[in-house]
């Protein structure tokens, strides 16, 4: 647990990625195969489950620390961090644990099935055990959200550095679903399973937004240009006779839609698509809350999929006939492509429509009116591109619209976390409705610089109205300019209206509140269906 402590700390001094890589090429050099197991299970999201809940870790260290219960949530509040909070107001322990990360994680997992009482006991004992350092990661193991600086792309290179394995067949292994309580680091990296490969997708290659002007990427001829559509990038696997969807996060989601299931008859063994799902209706694509209704149920009723049904628009095709594609041009693999979906001539796999246009300017037409169809722009793949892993700068672009938006009044501000905390970033706006009363519609907490965030952190602290823990309303004097991708009617809002990715673009100074804009101009943006 030492060791693993001090690889967080030089991960977290450092925004350099080649000593981010060294750090842990050297941890994994020392390490066990268990706690490098459990190293890369926590880098890649696979957290122990958490203790308890977080009030109660709460209260167990305000009795620690022998401090009032709302001293320490005060705290935590300008903290902004829990583990960080527990850690610093606790005494200082005496540095006596010993145990490794895998021992750590194996002890308190058997603490879950010990009464409240008794966690409490177990979780202060330990704590008393660590320093300050070790304190604060092992409270992060606890709370089930452990997070570090590291992407799954830089572990790949680490560890492809440490094994001598090849950084594409790390990406693989690691992609899908495994347990580090059922695996062991030989196996997970080392030894091929048969069942495991049948399901396993490959890592999902992204795009960067364009930030430059297109016709700086050369004779428009030499891209495949496709709607950007907003649903769930997916890969629909067909292997051993099973299919598979996987979700970008990693998630097996094939059970969430059975009126997929059909296509395990009509695929090809050895089939791997990349595609979007999207709820479709009327041979137009919906927008994207409409698929959310589905996506937290736990049972799909029939009634629920004629409702929202939906479909996968197909993007590429990464293997045919168990034959890894993605080293193949784009041009050849969307040749393949257009063959297959062709074949299986099923409502509920699409192909992804191209774009003709002679030039940019014609395209940045297309791209403005995309909205028209419920996509979010376009997307600019070179034909000569392979499918490479994550996100690679310069053959694969989103050119997506620009957002919608509306001038709102703020209303709210709630303070942030981490670098953040102690400053009020977290802010709720809001319009005008016909009785001039204002009426939230949205949070955002970016798209401020950090002198602007001094600014109306300043502001809010000298025109607060009233306190609702670590939330303030404040005079509603401030006017910004509020963008997003999507809007919708939401019963769930009290202004009737959801908004999708909200942000701040501009701070409007020019304003007054007076001016700001009105529910009925927020409902306007709607498009009719």
């Amino acid at each position: 647990m030492k060791e693993f402590t001090q690889l967080f700390r030089k991960i977290d001094e450092t925004t350099k990625t080649n000593e981010k890589v060294e750090a842990l090429v050297q941890y994994l050099n020392a390490a066990s195969p268990e706690d490098k197991l459990w190293t890369i299970a926590i880098f890649c999201g696979r957290n122990p489950k958490k203790i308890t809940k977080t009030n109660e870790l709460k209260r167990w260290a305000a009795e620690a620390a022998s401090i009032p219960y709302w001293l320490f949530d005060e705290t935590y509040h300008v903290v902004g961090d829990l583990s960080e909070t527990i850690s610093s107001i606790l005494p200082d322990g005496c540095s006596t644990a010993v145990l490794s990360l895998a021992e750590t994680i194996k002890e308190f997992e058997a603490a879950l099935a010990i009464k409240e009482e008794d966690k409490q006991a177990f979780i202060t004992a330990k704590w008393k055990t660590m320093s300050k350092h070790e304190r604060f990661v092992y409270n992060k193991l606890t709370s089930g959200s452990f997070r570090m600086g590291v992407s799954q792309q830089l572990l790949i290179k680490a560890l492809a550095k440490h094994t001598g394995l090849h950084a594409n067949q790390l990406a693989h292994r690691l992609t899908g679903k495994w347990d580090p309580h059922e695996v062991t680091y030989n196996d997970l990296l080392f030894v091929e399973n048969s069942a495991d490969e049948a399901s396993r997708p490959y890592p999902f290659y992204l795009a960067y937004a364009l930030d430059m002007p297109p016709e700086e990427l050369g004779e428009i001829h030499n891209w495949q240009i496709e709607y950007k559509w907003d649903g769930i990038r997916v890969q629909l696997i067909k292997r051993n006779g099973t299919l598979f969807l996987w979700s970008r996060g990693e998630e097996l989601i094939t059970d969430k839609f059975p009126e997929l299931h059909l296509l395990a008859s009509h695929l090809p063994e050895g089939t791997v698509i990349d595609g979007e799902l999207v709820p479709m209706g009327a041979d137009q694509v919906k927008p994207f809350h409409e698929l959310q209704t589905r996506i937290g149920r736990k049972n799909i009723s029939k009634s629920v999929m004629q409702k929202v049904p939906v479909a996968i628009i197909a993007y590429d095709l990464l293997e045919i006939n168990h034959t890894d594609q993605r080293n193949e041009p784009l041009e050849n693999r969307r040749a393949l492509l257009e063959e297959l979906v062709q074949n299986v001539q099923q409502s509920v796999l699409l192909l992804s429509s191209l774009i003709e246009a002679a030039h940019w300017q014609e395209l940045a037409s297309i791209r403005e009116h995309s909205r028209l169809n419920g996509s979010e722009g376009v997307m600019l793949k070179h034909k000569s591109s392979a499918y490479g892993v994550g996100r690679k700068k310069g053959e694969w672009w989103k050119w997506k619209t620009d957002p919608m938006s509306i001038d709102a009044v703020m209303i709210y501000a709630q303070s942030g976390h981490g670098r953040r905390a102690g400053l009020y970033t977290d802010y709720t706006f809001a319009v005008w409705d016909a009785e001039q009363k204002l009426v939230p519609f949205a949070k955002a907490y970016s798209g401020l610089t950090d002198k602007e965030i001094e600014a109306v952190d300043n502001w809010v602290k000298k025109h607060t109205i009233e306190k609702f823990g670590p939330v303030r309303s404040v005079v509603p004097e401030l006017v910004f300019e509020i963008g997003f991708e999507g809007i919708n009617y939401s019963p769930r809002h009290k202004s009737g209206i959801a908004v999708r990715f909200p942000r701040v673009l501009r701070w409007r100074k020019d304003k007054q509140a007076a001016e700001a804009d009105t529910l009925e101009q927020l409902k306007s943006l709607i498009q009719s269906p």
